[in-house]
């Protein structure tokens, strides 16, 4: 029972037995929803989430998983059989699984009713990447090498032309889908339902890169959670995976894997996942598979099985062992497999030791690479990054160590997402940075604390200070006397007292605690400027000093707020032995400009 399918499902006769053994598998094993009829399936596929699929409509891996059910190296197969090796197909990079599993976590927290699990995207990825070309990803989580598809140039595929400079898919023409999750990268960065793109921080870096894992597990389970679905239901986890490729064909193949995926994985090392081999033709408009009767797909043999273990699907009408209505198959099997209960033979499958996970790189200490110090204003960015680097003993940086910071303190800063904690791997250079921290609207203090995870090391912490908001000055945009009585003094006494008296009002409203300058002028009415002559006001006078004790400097500009009804009323206003007609000019920052006149007679 180790026969595997080694063909992509196709339309005719032989897709609907290959179709009906993957759908069944996967009623037996889904959630909730999963054995709703899907109306129409055999005639109409659903509608896509968008007018371009999410990979341009690329070719994708046609690979099926076995029939026989993943068990865990090592586990049992059934209740007191023998012990047995999971399927190498069964077996996720360790990187890339940590990825799919954080994904589902950070999607749980932002959009808990769409029920996402991280067994979809592990089935996507198998099929858009084969897991990142078999976990070649750096310790946090970046291809080793660009990941990319076609161009979209309108020849087979949809046309796009460049949208990214080339920065995700070194392609200065056309976009090209990219990465382990295979995005466009119009739709990473501006294909969301707010303008921004499906692309996300799922690393905690800072950045948003299609080409690294995280990011790129966490962009498509959000996308796939769009428009309000529910993935425990069968007809929206329908929409959600024709929105990658609208073809029914790599509905079924992903969700043959998913079913597959939901029955058990084992974690594999780095760059040690299996390959798939056979991919959907290049240039058949949406990745679909061949039509009926078209010639093989290129870079495959042809033949039961080619470059694959095991052996095909059967074909209608036959009796599971390869053979049409019992007739003698087409080509024989290259090498003949154990007759049962033959035990001088060997296993198909040969048991395999479980995958040994790399002992951690010891760390001596984490110690502060960023501001030492943050500061910002409520409501705003810290524009301070923190940032430690791992040491061994020697002093020499630690890569591929979780470091994890978090918030400490009673203020309302947060992480992006608005999450009080984030887990960031150190690069070659040792250095984990930690996402920009906005300050939330709360004034106070609090520390960000980083700790090495799994690692008795001393926490590293820096302090971090939220001022509060300074509140917006009140405006004034008009101004006007509350009297039209002039205004005259005799030289060397001073007007009524509150002789002036204006009201400040924005927009026709009163302006409460607007400021109002008032300054005497000349009368020049071109460059009017501070009068060094003629009225003061009183109580603003400036004592010389020396010789000149005797003498004053009188101030004739003074800035005063309105009151809560948006009244002022201005000091009393002296005069000095200058006879004439001097001007009070009142004005605000909002452009409100009130000129009044003064009379001195001698």
């Amino acid at each position: 029972m180790a026969a595997t399918f080694g063909r992509r499902l196709r339309k005719g006769a032989a897709s609907t037995a290959v179709a009906a053994l993957a759908l069944a598998a996967l009623t037996a094993s889904q959630a909730p929803g999963a054995a709703e009829t899907r109306t129409g399936s055999e005639t109409k596929d659903p509608a896509s989430a968008g007018d371009t699929p999410i990979d341009g409509g690329s070719p994708y891996y046609t690979d099926l998983p076995p029939l026989n059910s993943p068990v865990p190296p090592g586990g049992s197969h059934g209740s007191g059989g023998p012990v047995v090796t999971g399927p190498a197909e069964a077996g996720i990079p360790a990187t890339v699984l940590d990825a799919y599993k954080k994904a589902e976590a950070g999607v749980a927290q932002t959009q808990p009713g769409c029920r996402l699990p991280w067994q979809l995207l592990a089935a996507i990825g198998k099929v858009e990447s084969g897991h990142a070309r078999g976990g070649a990803v750096d310790a946090e989580g970046t291809t080793l090498q660009r990941i990319t598809g076609p161009q979209l140039n309108g020849k087979g595929f949809a046309m796009i032309a460049d949208t990214d400079h080339g920065v995700f898919d070194g392609d200065t023409t056309h976009d090209r889908a990219v990465g382990p999750m295979q995005f466009i990268p119009s739709t990473w960065s501006k294909g969301g339902p707010d303008g921004k793109g499906w692309g996300a921080d799922g690393n905690g870096d800072g950045l948003k890169d299609p080409n690294n894992i995280y990011d790129a597990a966490l962009g498509a389970g959000r996308y796939l959670c769009a428009n309000g679905r529910d993935l425990g239901t069968q007809g929206d986890l329908d929409k959600a995976v024709l929105g990658y490729n609208p073809s029914r064909e790599y509905l079924n193949t992903v969700l043959s894997w998913l079913a597959f995926y939901r029955k058990g994985t084992h974690e594999v090392p780095d760059g040690k996942g299996l390959l798939p081999v056979h991919r959907s033709p290049v240039g058949s408009g949406k990745g679909v598979g061949p039509a009926p009767g078209a010639g093989p797909t290129p870079g495959r043999t042809t033949g039961p099985g080619a470059g694959r273990s095991g052996n095909t699907a059967p074909k209608p009408g036959g009796n599971g062992s390869g053979k049409p209505g019992g007739s003698k198959p087409t080509t024989p099997p290259s090498t003949p497999g154990p007759k049962p209960g033959d035990p001088t033979k060997p296993p198909t499958t040969p048991p395999t030791k479980p995958p040994t996970k790399p002992t951690p790189a010891p760390v001596a200490a984490l110690e502060q690479a960023g501001a030492k110090d943050l500061t910002a204003t409520a409501g705003e960015d810290f524009g301070q990054i923190v940032r430690v680097r791992a040491k061994d003993t020697a002093g020499k940086p630690v890569a591929g160590v979780p470091v994890e910071f978090r918030i400490v303190g009673e203020t309302g800063a947060r992480f992006p997402d608005k999450a009080d904690h984030v887990t960031v791997r150190t690069g070659a250079d040792g250095i984990a940075t930690a996402p920009r921290i906005n300050a939330g609207d709360k004034a106070g203090s609090f520390t960000v604390r980083a700790t090495a995870v799994g690692r008795k090391v001393p926490a590293s912490e820096v302090g971090a200070t939220v001022k509060a908001k300074p509140v917006p000055a009140p405006k004034a945009d008009a101004l006007a006397r509350t009297s039209d009585a002039k205004l005259t003094a005799k030289a060397g006494t001073a007007f009524a007292e509150g002789a002036v008296e204006v009201k400040a009002t924005y927009q026709g409203k009163i302006a409460a605690g607007a400021a109002v300058t008032a300054t005497m002028v000349t009368d020049d009415p071109k460059h009017p400027v501070e009068n060094d002559k003629g009225p003061y006001f009183a109580g603003a006078e400036d004592k010389g000093a020396g010789k000149d004790a005797d003498k004053e400097k009188r101030v004739r500009s003074l800035t005063l707020k309105t009151g809560a009804d948006g009244l002022l009323k201005l000091p009393e206003i002296r005069t000095d032995q200058h006879a004439g007609t001097f001007l009070l000019r009142l004005t605000t920052a909002d452009g409100a400009v009130l000129t009044v006149e003064l009379t001195v007679t001698p």
